[in-house]
């Protein structure tokens, strides 16, 4: 059974990318567009990793990031947040929420295929 990855980002064109890369490495992927709807796939199945952006309308990955972490059938799901942002004082915030790994974007598709590896 290949393992599941949720993929939360509002941007179409990374998703697509995103899901690509990972459905031909043989991983399961569902996608959201924002947090809110990401929230909505945490409905019982299994989730191996959560692949998020941080700037998304609705709720930011950040927020998501800490409301997954709350959600007891979730708490230990790794987040990987994929994002143009590069601060230290986000990815420290990241990292106390339970981020595990950051990705800036543009990204290299190998590069996100072994953090994945990694993670999931």
């Amino acid at each position: 059974m290949s393992k599941t990855i949720l993929i939360v980002d509002d941007s179409p064109s990374v998703r697509q990318v995103v899901e690509f890369t990972l459905t031909d490495a043989g991983y399961n992927v569902i996608s959201a567009d924002d947090g809110a709807t990401g929230m909505e796939h945490l409905n019982g199945q299994k989730i191996h990793l959560i692949v998020s952006d941080v700037n998304m309308p609705i709720m930011d990955g950040l927020t998501f990031a800490e409301n997954v972490k709350k959600n007891d059938a979730y708490a230990f799901t790794p987040i990987l947040m994929l994002t143009t942002e590069s601060g230290s004082d986000l990815k420290e915030k990241g990292k106390a929420i339970g981020v595990k790994a950051w990705l800036v974007k543009p990204f290299k598709p190998n590069l996100l295929l072994s953090a994945v590896n990694k993670l999931a």
